[in-house]
C-alpha cells in the first residue's frame, strides 16, 4: 500500500522515468557482465606486441609482394589443416596473378562433381568460381584428426581473432619458449604464451626454409609468419585499399566544398554590408 502510494503520488514524467530506468538497467548489466565475460576470454593468452603494418591506418594499403609471398606459405603449409571457404580461385586475381596463372592453380585441384554412371563419387578440375577447398570432409573429421580441436577456417581470422593480426604473427612466431614455472604443458599439445592458457594443439606450422619463394626472398620463420599474416589480412579486407583511397577523396572533396562555402558566404554577406 505504501509503494503505491508512492507511484500514485508520483507525476507522469516521473513514472515514465523509473520505467526508462528500469529497462534501461535490464539492458545494460546484462551487456556488462558479457562483456566482462569476452574480456576475460580475450585476456587468457599474452598480449602480443603491437607491430606495423602497412594496411594499417586510414591510409593504410597491402605490400602485395608480402601478400603473394603470404599465399605461398598458406598453399604450401597451413592448407593441409585450414580451409579457406570465402575465397575462391578466381578471387587470386587479386593478388596481381595472371589470369593463365589463376588457370594453372585452380585446374590443379580437384572438386567434388556428384557421381559418375557407375554410382561412384565424381571429381572435376576446379574453376575460378569454385571455392578453396578445405582439407576435411566436415568439422567432425577435422576435429578427430587435431586432437579433437577442429582447426579454424581462415577466411576472416584476421579481423576475428583475439589480437588480430598482431595475434597471429606473434602465435606463429612464438613456439619454442619455455613455460614458466608451474605450468605443466598437457601430452600432445604445446607452449605457446600467444596461445589461449598458453598452450595449443598445433605442433609449429613453420620452419626456416620450410618454403621457397619464388622471389628469392629467405623464407626464415619470421618472414614467413608476416607473410601469411599479410595475405590473411588481405583475405578478410580484399577492397581495403580501394575504400581509403575513395574515403581520402571524399574527405578532400568535402574540404574543397567547404572552403568554397565559406569563400561564398563571405562574399554574400560582404554584399549585404
Amino acid at each position: 500500500m505504501h509503494e503505491r502510494g508512492q507511484q500514485q503520488g508520483r507525476t507522469p514524467f516521473a513514472r515514465n522515468v523509473l520505467r526508462r530506468g528500469v529497462l534501461l538497467s535490464c539492458l545494460v548489466i546484462p551487456s556488462c557482465l558479457g562483456g566482462g565475460a569476452s574480456a576475460a576470454w580475450a585476456r587468457d593468452y599474452r598480449e602480443p606486441p603491437r607491430q606495423d603494418w602497412s594496411f594499417r591506418g586510414p591510409l593504410g594499403h597491402f605490400d602485395m609482394a608480402s601478400v603473394q609471398r603470404g599465399y605461398t606459405v598458406y598453399a604450401q603449409v597451413c592448407s593441409a589443416c585450414h580451409g579457406m571457404k570465402s575465397l575462391t580461385y578466381g578471387d587470386l586475381a587479386g593478388l596481381g596473378l595472371k589470369e593463365a596463372d589463376v588457370n594453372a592453380i585452380a585446374g590443379a585441384h580437384h572438386v567434388p562433381a556428384g557421381v559418375d554412371g557407375s554410382g561412384h563419387p565424381a571429381t572435376r578440375p576446379a574453376n575460378t568460381d569454385d571455392h578453396l577447398l578445405s582439407p576435411y570432409p566436415d568439422a567432425h573429421a577435422a576435429a578427430a584428426a587435431n586432437h579433437g580441436v577442429a582447426p579454424p577456417d581462415q577466411s576472416r581470422l584476421a579481423v576475428v581473432h583475439p589480437g588480430g593480426v598482431d595475434r597471429i604473427d606473434a602465435f606463429l612466431t612464438g613456439y619454442g619458449q619455455t613455460p614458466p614455472p608451474g605450468m605443466t604443458v598437457a601430452p600432445g599439445l604445446f607452449y605457446n604464451p600467444y596461445a589461449a592458457n598458453g598452450q595449443t594443439a598445433m605442433p609449429p606450422p613453420l620452419h626456416d626454409g620450410g618454403v621457397t619463394y619464388p622471389d628469392g626472398t629467405p623464407a626464415t620463420v619470421a618472414q614467413q609468419a608476416r607473410d601469411v599474416t599479410t595475405f590473411l589480412a588481405w583475405v578478410a579486407s580484399p577492397h581495403l585499399t580501394e575504400r581509403h583511397r575513395v574515403g581520402v577523396g571524399a574527405v578532400v572533396f568535402l574540404l574543397i566544398l567547404l572552403i568554397l562555402s565559406i569563400c561564398l558566404k563571405r562574399r554574400t554577406w560582404s554584399n549585404v554590408h
